[in-house]
């Protein structure tokens, strides 16, 4: 297992190879939610070897998976503003 990047999958951000699981999903989970890197590794249907994987990649690149998640979100809050509203409510 190894972390891999395709500008055709997860718009080119790092991740288990043959998975759509980003390396900034597993970190989500385990260093800011504080699940189990065994549970990560179940609920995500990887193995505990690409979870630990993951977290090492994410701890020797942190910058740039914390740039990834930054234009992640700045991508939803440009979506989220130009969303339609609905005009009036129904009562």
């Amino acid at each position: 297992m190894s972390i891999v990047r395709d500008e055709g999958v997860l718009g080119g951000e790092p991740r288990i190879d043959g998975t759509r699981v980003g390396v900034r999903h597993v970190a989500a989970r385990v260093v800011e939610s504080g699940q189990s890197p065994a549970y990560v590794a179940d609920q995500l249907d990887v193995s505990l070897a690409a979870v630990y994987e993951a977290l090492s990649y994410y701890y020797e690149h942190i910058e740039e998976v914390r740039d990834f998640q930054q234009a992640n979100e700045s991508a939803f809050d440009r979506v989220r503003e130009s969303s339609l509203e609905p005009r009036e409510t129904i009562q």
